[in-house]
Formats: structure tokens, C-alpha cells, sequence
């Protein structure tokens, strides 16, 4: 086991992002209590913050936008139904024929460090 980096600043370079965003790959199923699991709670915070100031949300619905951070993130729609715990509601969702519950948008948007208010926007069913 690799040992804990327990050095980590503000994220202010894609080499520093990459770095946090490896190790948190490494660490993300740390038990609670461990020293890794505080890594992980840090460097997602982390990780979240430099993303929030760096990337420019794309103007898509919100399913579209689930979709586009699932695939950065290399999440299946299994990933989102354990999160959510719901795996044909997910499905609906992200095949337009269910509405985004309020349970889910706090759910993705800590999962998939989405900004909350991007996903309360409108969009058509089909």
C-alpha cells in the first residue's frame, strides 16, 4: 500500500488535477475512519474546487450533462443506480422518459461534481 500523500494544497495546475485525480482513483473505497478515507473526503473537495474554477459547464440539459460527466468520471448507469439505489427509475431518467428527482440532483451532483443548480433546469421528456 502505497504511502498516505498527506501534503496536498489547493489544486492549481491540470499536472497537480491529474495527480489528485489518480490517487483519489487509488483511494476512493477506503473504510471510513482511516486516514485514507480523510484523504479521500479532502481530495475530492479538492478536486471539486479546481473544477468548479476551470471548466466551463457545457449548455446541455441536465441528462445530457449527467451523461458527459459519467463518461469523464468512466461511470456506467449501474454506478448511478448503487448510488441512488433505483436501477429502472436511473434508466428512465437518462433515456428522457422520467424527470430528475430532487433526491437524485443531490445525489449526482456530489457523485459527479456537478454544480446542483445545473441540474434543476428545465428539459423535455420524450
Amino acid at each position: 500500500m502505497e504511502k498516505i500523500k498527506s501534503d496536498w494544497f489547493l489544486i492549481e495546475t491540470e499536472q497537480e488535477y491529474e495527480t489528485a485525480l489518480s490517487r483519489y482513483e487509488e483511494i476512493k473505497y477506503a473504510a471510513k475512519g482511516t486516514s485514507e478515507h480523510k484523504e479521500k473526503l479532502l481530495l475530492a473537495h479538492l478536486i471539486s474546487d479546481f473544477e468548479e474554477k476551470t471548466s466551463e459547464l457545457p449548455e446541455v440539459d441536465p441528462v445530457e450533462l449527467i451523461k458527459i460527466r459519467m463518461e469523464d468520471f468512466g461511470f456506467k448507469p449501474v454506478d448511478l443506480a448503487k448510488e441512488y439505489g433505483d436501477k429502472a427509475t436511473v434508466s428512465k431518467v437518462l433515456n428522457y422518459k422520467q424527470s430528475l428527482s430532487l433526491t437524485m440532483i443531490r445525489k449526482f451532483s456530489k457523485l459527479l461534481h456537478i454544480p446542483a443548480d445545473a441540474l434543476i433546469a428545465e428539459y423535455q421528456l420524450r
